[in-house]
């Protein structure tokens, strides 16, 4: 079984979609997905079979006050509207509407991550948690503490997915795959710090504690998932693509030229999936 990971990380997933562009260009299948914040949206893209769409909500809709602005902050208490990206945008009526269909009927399996608000312990979603016009389970793993409130489903809050499990390659080795593609966003070798501002907003949170702490945690958890990701990656079991460079490309940063970039390299790396799959 062949699986894919998209760790996501903003709008630095524009290299997650240019991978996947290709990957569609080039008849490249995988059977078990699995996507972390902005990665769940890239993959429901791929399964759709929808090739550029990702491209345009990075590059083009991105500018856009709707979607993300301090206005939205003020008066929406998300500086990300994660309903207009994944609702206005993307519904049946939308501008650049989610083959659903498309989506519904690829064979492939499909966990989104996210992180209970409450606990801040990694909570998984499957492909049948999204419905006709109803990408909630996307809007919460990609609900970045202090940009986003967490984003509620069936009455509970939950947290971007790369809080606690940014990169779940132990799930999907377990849940059979043979073989997984590992996409991040950052430089192979690229190692988080903790962050004392994170550290500072944690210590005084107490509606959403667990999850406050997994972000100020972070750091520990991403270190070691990376390290495991490049032990199995010798064993064989494991193929990380990540950009060379990232500039001064942060989560949020409108950098065009940058954006660009970042969407070529991806292109031009996915070609070692073809050797590692063969």
């Amino acid at each position: 079984m062949l699986g894919v990971i998209d760790v996501g990380g903003g709008l630095r997933g524009i290299y997650g979609g240019a991978i996947f562009d290709y990957c569609l260009e080039n008849d490249i299948q995988f059977d078990h997905c699995i996507g972390v914040s902005a990665g769940c949206a890239n993959i429901a893209t791929f399964l759709a079979g929808q090739h550029g769409r990702t491209y345009t909500f990075y590059k083009t809709y991105s500018k856009r006050k709707a979607y993300m602005s301090v206005y939205n902050w003020l008066f929406k208490k998300n500086y990300v509207d994660l309903d207009y990206i994944y609702s206005t945008l993307s519904n049946s009526d939308g501008e650049n509407p989610l083959d659903y269909i498309a989506l519904k009927e690829n064979p492939a399996s499909f966990e989104i991550v996210t992180t209970d608000a409450i606990t801040g312990k990694p909570h998984y979603f499957d492909k049948t948690s999204l419905r006709f016009d109803e990408y909630d389970v996307i809007k919460a793993s990609c609900a970045i503490p202090v940009v986003c409130q967490p984003y509620v489903i069936n009455g509970h809050p939950y947290y971007d997915g790369g809080l606690s499990d940014p990169i779940p390659l132990k799930r999907a080795l377990k849940a059979g795959c043979e073989k997984v593609v590992v996409i991040l966003t950052r430089p192979r070798n690229f190692y988080r710090e903790r962050s004392k501002k994170t550290d500072f907003l944690a210590k005084f949170s107490r509606k959403y504690a667990g999850g406050m702490q997994a972000w100020a945690d972070r750091s520990i958890i991403y270190n070691q998932q990376l390290d495991y990701a490049k032990k199995m990656e010798k064993q064989g079991s494991a193929l990380i693509i990540a950009p060379d460079s990232i500039g001064d490309l942060k989560t949020l940063t409108k950098d065009e030229d940058m954006l660009d970039k970042l969407y070529a390299a991806g292109r031009t790396d996915a070609a070692a999936i073809i050797d590692y799959f063969q």
